[in-house]
């Protein structure tokens, strides 16, 4: 609790330092947090490129509030609170468009035509493509999930926040939290168990479906973003966790639900922004 109490005190010393126009601390500020502000918009929103528009909004919502913040919780908890309330309501991304469901997903599954596609690799090497389209389907199939499920899901299982915290950020109660997230876990589960089989029962296999993928442009050869993509260091994960409680005995099925770096793009904007007039114009008393 001490350490805890040390590091927040340090973290409100920042948050003082960049409310006033001081661009070290808040690009410390940001960029202790941009990481898990990609990674949440990532897995609620379905794609890199619609991840990194949103983030860019998030992180810059958090710069010209930064003012208001009144130190009543955690930053990271702050940070999440305004990422979340940004992302939930967002119908920027291709999904708002095109709603998924999980019967469709299923259908998709059982029906596809995999037979009689030519050989679309372009060279690249299977086992790549297959990763790839692994990391990419189980992270589309959240949109399965209506936004605030998604969310619930995405802070319960990949980054393990606790319901009281959890709580906090979607404006719910930690019982109501719990019991959401139990029953959306169990439904995730049960369609991987009978469908999947990477990470579950069923007989659907990445590497059978890489041309039907790529033929149905979700599968690029030449660009392919999970693998390109860095993984978030366990330190940076931990600084938003606070022993999540263990609820449902589900945990270790979502595994693939990892956390990762903000792009390169995401670093550059938030530079380009403390350089501009903007940042002292929002920081003025």
């Amino acid at each position: 609790m001490e350490n805890n109490t040390n590091k927040n005190e340090l973290i409100f010393a920042l948050v003082d330092k960049a409310a006033a126009g001081d661009k070290t601390a808040m690009e410390k500020l940001l960029a202790d947090v941009q990481g898990q502000v990609f990674s949440l918009s990532l897995r609620m929103l379905g794609t890199f490129p619609d991840a990194e528009d949103a983030a860019q909004d998030i992180l810059l919502k958090v710069m010209t509030s930064l003012p208001s913040f009144r130190k009543e919780c955690a930053f990271s908890t702050w940070v999440f609170r305004i990422a979340v309330n940004t992302l939930i309501p967002c119908k920027k991304h291709m999904f708002a468009q095109r709603p998924l469901s999980f019967d469709f997903y299923a259908a998709d599954i059982v029906n596809a035509p995999l037979d009689g596609i030519p050989d679309m690799t372009q060279g690249v090497e299977k086992e790549l493509l297959a990763e790839e389209l692994k990391l990419s389907c189980t992270n589309v199939m959240l949109q399965c999930l209506d936004a605030e499920s998604r969310c619930i899901f995405i802070l319960g299982t990949m980054f393990g926040i606790d319901s009281r915290i959890a709580g906090e950020i979607l404006g719910i109660t930690p019982e109501a939290y719990r019991q959401r997230l139990s029953r959306i876990r169990r439904k995730m589960a049960d369609f991987l168990s009978a469908y999947c089989g990477e990470y579950g029962n069923g007989k659907c296999r990445c590497k059978n479906r890489l041309n039907y993928a790529i033929q149905s442009h979700r599968l690029n050869p030449a660009h392919l973003d999970f693998a390109d993509a860095s993984e978030l260091p366990m330190e940076k994960m931990l600084e938003c966790k606070n022993a999540m409680e263990e609820i449902d005995g589900l945990s270790a099925q979502f595994a693939f639900c990892k956390a990762y770096e903000s792009p390169e793009r995401t670093r550059r904007f938030i530079q380009e922004f403390l350089q501009s007039s903007v940042l002292s114009s929002v920081t003025e008393p």
